[in-house]
């Protein structure tokens, strides 16, 4: 059965299980998502499904997103997503809930971290800094040496050091479902999730079980 949705995070919270414990979850908005198109590997060389998520005015679409939704009889979408899929068990213009989903099942979150601008190598890589005795007046937070002397007398491809940080797509795998909550659209997964507040996230089925 094909199992995948697209929302949008809430925030986290805390629910308390049978024996009293704080289980830390996240709150995501998750669908109802529809099925605007269905690849198949006989005419698009792969099998996948598309899926929309949270209708907007028409105005904000071009006539040729307005096309594709109008041949999957669905309505105007802000978000469309593909989910790759061996056998999918879906129509185009189905509704996708997250009733799919059930409570102590395995999902893997995807979503884009946070943005961090401009870092250093110590916030970006952990590095450890130069020592803070011995005279050092402002090298505590530098990186140190990034390559060899005169051999190869330069810096090598992909060496680690200050730079752009976050905004990456980042997938957190294996996360335990807590809560399903069909009437408010509610998904609740164990654990943190990438992104901020308010940012879109595809929740799948877990690749590793």
């Amino acid at each position: 059965m094909f199992k995948g949705l697209i929302g949008k995070k809430i925030g986290m919270t805390q629910i308390f299980n049978e024996e009293g414990l704080a289980i830390p979850v996240t709150l995501i908005e998750a669908g109802p998502c529809y099925v605007t198109q269905v690849r198949r590997p006989e005419k698009d060389g792969y099998s996948a499904v598309q899926l929309g998520f949270q209708e907007v005015n028409p105005k904000r679409l071009t006539g040729g997103q307005l096309g594709h939704l109008k041949r999957a009889g669905v309505p105007p979408l802000r978000y469309l997503r593909e989910f790759r899929v061996k056998d999918p068990d879906v129509s185009e213009g189905d509704v996708v809930t997250v009733e799919r989903f059930s409570v102590g099942e395995r999902v893997d979150v995807v979503g884009t971290s946070k943005g961090r601008g401009f870092q250093g190598g110590v916030k970006r890589f952990g590095f450890g800094g130069g020592p803070k005795t011995h005279g050092q007046s402002d090298r505590w937070r530098a990186p140190g040496s990034r390559g060899a002397g005169s051999t190869p007398g330069r810096t090598m491809k992909g060496a680690r050091g200050p730079g752009h940080m976050g905004n990456e797509r980042v997938t957190v795998m294996g996360l335990e479902v807590v809560l399903v909550d069909p009437e408010r659209n509610l998904l609740a997964v164990k654990g943190g999730v990438p992104g901020p507040k308010g940012g879109l996230v595809l929740i799948r089925e877990a690749r590793k079980q």
